[in-house]
C-alpha cells in the first residue's frame, strides 16, 4: 500500500522530530497524538475517508474548521480544548511548510486560524483552614492513610504539578539540611524545591516504613496497591476522596477538589504572605511571569487591603442625618 504524504509527516512529527528536535516531554507527544486520534475519527465519521486515505491536500483551513466546529458540537468539548487541539494542529503544520514547500499557501492558511476567546475561569484555591481540614482526612492509622497524608500535603507544599509528583523518585528526594525536592517540570526542565519540616518528616517516615522505597534509588516515591507506579487518575482519586470527606464536615471545602487547586492554593498563599513574584515564577515552574500574574490578579482581598492603606478617608465614620439639615431641607423643598 502507497504511503500518503500525511502519514509520512505524522509519523516523523510525532517519532521523530518532537522528541528528537524539539525535545518535548512524552506527556506533550501524547497530548499532539491524541488531536490527531480525533482528526482521523472526524475524517471517519464526517467524510467517510479512511486513514490511510488521507492526504495533506484533503486537509484544507475549512476541514480544520470544521473538525474544531465537530470538537465542540459533538463531543461537547470546552473552548480551552478546542483552542488545545488547534495548538496541537498549528504545531504540525508549522513543520509541514518546511517539509512540503509547494503546501506553503495551505499551511499559512491554517496557521491563520485564530483561537477562540472565551472568559477566563476564576482561580479556584483554598483558605489556609481548609487545608488544615483536608490533612486532617486520611486515616494515620493505617499505611495507606499515612501513605495519602504524605501525598497530599507534598502536592501542596511544592505546588507541583500532578505529573511532577507521578515522576518523582526515590532519588529526587534530599531529607538532610536543608531538605530539598528536584522536581521534572514541563520541558523536561529540573528545579528544587525546598520542603517544610512537618512535610519533611512525613516523607521520612513514608519512605522508612516501606523497605521497597528505600532500597531502591530509581523506583517511584508513590505506588498503588499493585506496587506500581501511581498515575495521574489515582492521585486525582485519592484527593478528590479526602475532599468530598472535608466537604461534609465543613463548606469552607469545596466539593470537587483537583491536583492543580492545590497548586493555586500554594501559589496564592505564598503571593498573600508578601513573597515577590518572581520567586513564586520560580517556584512554580513557571518559563513566562505572565503565568504567575494571574495570582495578582486573582487576590481581591489583598487589592482591598492596598487600597484601604492608601486610599484617603474623605467621610466621616458616622455621616450626619441629611433631614437634620435646615437650608438642605428648605432648598428641596422650593424645587
Amino acid at each position: 500500500m502507497k504511503t500518503t504524504d500525511f502519514a509520512r509527516c505524522l509519523s516523523t512529527f510525532l517519532g521523530s522530530y518532537l522528541p528528537g528536535v524539539r525535545n518535548v516531554s512524552i506527556n506533550t507527544i501524547r497530548s499532539y497524538r491524541d488531536t490527531f486520534r480525533l482528526l482521523l475519527l472526524f475524517c471517519v465519521q464526517e467524510f467517510s475517508v479512511s486513514p490511510q486515505k488521507i492526504t495533506l491536500d484533503f486537509l484544507t483551513d475549512q476541514t480544520i474548521l470544521l473538525f474544531l466546529d465537530w470538537l465542540e458540537r459533538e463531543r461537547c468539548n470546552a473552548t480551552a480544548t478546542r483552542n488545545q487541539r488547534l495548538a496541537a494542529i498549528h504545531a504540525l503544520f508549522r513543520y509541514v511548510q518546511f517539509e512540503e514547500p509547494l503546501l506553503l499557501l495551505q499551511c499559512q492558511k491554517i496557521l491563520g486560524i485564530p483561537f477562540k476567546k472565551y472568559p477566563k475561569p476564576r482561580i479556584q484555591h483554598l483558605s489556609p483552614d481548609a487545608v488544615k481540614l483536608l490533612l486532617r482526612q486520611p486515616d494515620t492509622s493505617s499505611a495507606r492513610g499515612r501513605r495519602d497524608l504524605t501525598l497530599v500535603s507534598l502536592l501542596y507544599d511544592t505546588g507541583a504539578r500532578v505529573q511532577e509528583i507521578v515522576d518523582l523518585r526515590v532519588r529526587d528526594i534530599r531529607l538532610e539540611r536543608p531538605p530539598v525536592i528536584a522536581l521534572s517540570g514541563k520541558g523536561r526542565k529540573i528545579r528544587h524545591v525546598p520542603l517544610m519540616t512537618n512535610t519533611t518528616t512525613l516523607v521520612a517516615t513514608y519512605m522508612k516504613e516501606s523497605q521497597r522505597i528505600g532500597s531502591q534509588a530509581d523506583a517511584p516515591l508513590f505506588v498503588n496497591q499493585q506496587g506500581k507506579r501511581m498515575t495521574r487518575a489515582g492521585i486525582a482519586y485519592i484527593l478528590n476522596k479526602y475532599g468530598k470527606q472535608a466537604h461534609q464536615q465543613s463548606e469552607i471545602v469545596p466539593l470537587r477538589i483537583t491536583p492543580h487547586v492545590l497548586r493555586h492554593t500554594k501559589a496564592m498563599h505564598l503571593y498573600q504572605a508578601g513573597v515577590n513574584i518572581v520567586y513564586i515564577r520560580d517556584f512554580l515552574g513557571h518559563v513566562d511571569i505572565s503565568s504567575t500574574d494571574i495570582y495578582a490578579r486573582a487576590d481581591t482581598e489583598m487589592k482591598r487591603k492596598a487600597l484601604e492603606k492608601v486610599y484617603p478617608e474623605i467621610t466621616e465614620s458616622i455621616l450626619p442625618e441629611w433631614r437634620q439639615d435646615n437650608d438642605l431641607m428648605t432648598w428641596l423643598n422650593h424645587l
